[in-house]
């Protein structure tokens, strides 16, 4: 399906994990997309993988970094003319191993810069051109942002803070500009690493179970929403905020304790 043929797509932190998924996807409908990834290793391979020069710019970005976002708006409009839409995916996760009472606030204000702020600050630079074209944005946050583990507080806030954007974001540029958020649940990247990090996912039946649909997610399945969300077909979408979690967060689960 080429439901996003001749638009032009930004994908920040595409180059692996859910952000590959999405670049892969985009591409399947018909995109050209732009990479804006840190991880030159990681960009590198997925260049070659690919093998599409004709639809494909890879700029290297830290979307924390105001500069650096200003250079890759510039690069993608020189390079394809427009832009359509932009996805907010690079993200830094929190291990969760470090109590609050531990946390430095060097860490605290490193994962809330790369994943609220970039947003904030792509969307500050993207918007004029995103104007031009009707675009569309859509920001990865987690189900982080409704549920949490032990010692995640950095990330779940920049995960909530997302969400929370997204609505504000959705308001201010309407009609304009459609923003939504897409919250994926377990999705196992393993696969979709650059070479050194790559590892097959070790999950149990247990696992699996856990999920109402009967598996784990894929990079793939956080793609195909946001290609739809991107698209013409949405167009009366706005301010969104989707689960994509296999049912995970809708189903009770108990201990056995006996």
């Amino acid at each position: 399906m080429v439901m996003l043929a001749g638009k032009t797509i930004v994908v920040t932190g595409g180059a692996q994990g859910i952000g590959r998924g999405i670049t892969e996807a985009l591409l399947d409908a018909g995109a050209a997309v732009v990479i804006a990834d840190c991880d030159h290793e990681a960009t590198e391979e997925l260049l070659e993988l690919l093998a599409e020069p004709q639809r494909l710019l890879a700029v290297p970005t830290d979307v924390g970094n105001e500069d650096e976002v200003v250079t890759c708006i510039a690069a993608a409009v020189n390079r394809f003319g427009a832009i359509d839409g932009l996805v907010n995916n690079a993200g830094i996760a929190d291990p969760g191993d470090t109590p609050l009472e531990a946390l430095e606030r060097e860490v605290w204000e490193r994962i809330l810069n790369t994943n609220l702020t970039g947003c904030f600050l792509m969307v500050k630079h993207g918007a004029p051109h995103l104007r031009k074209r009707h675009g569309a944005i859509v920001n990865i946050s987690s189900t982080r942002a409704l549920q949490s583990e032990p010692h995640t507080e950095a990330y779940s806030a920049s995960k909530g803070g997302l969400l929370s954007l997204t609505h504000a974001m959705a308001v201010s540029l309407g009609s304009d500009i459609r923003v939504n958020a897409i919250l994926p649940g377990w999705i196992a990247v393993g696969p979709y690493r650059k070479r050194a990090r790559r590892r097959q996912p070790v999950s149990s039946p247990a696992d699996h179970h856990q999920h109402p649909v009967g598996r784990i997610g894929v990079p793939h399945d956080i793609g195909a929403l946001t290609t739809f969300l991107l698209s013409e077909d949405a167009g009366f979408i706005t301010g969104q905020g989707f689960v994509v979690d296999g049912g995970m967060t809708r189903k009770m689960i108990y201990l056995d304790e006996t």
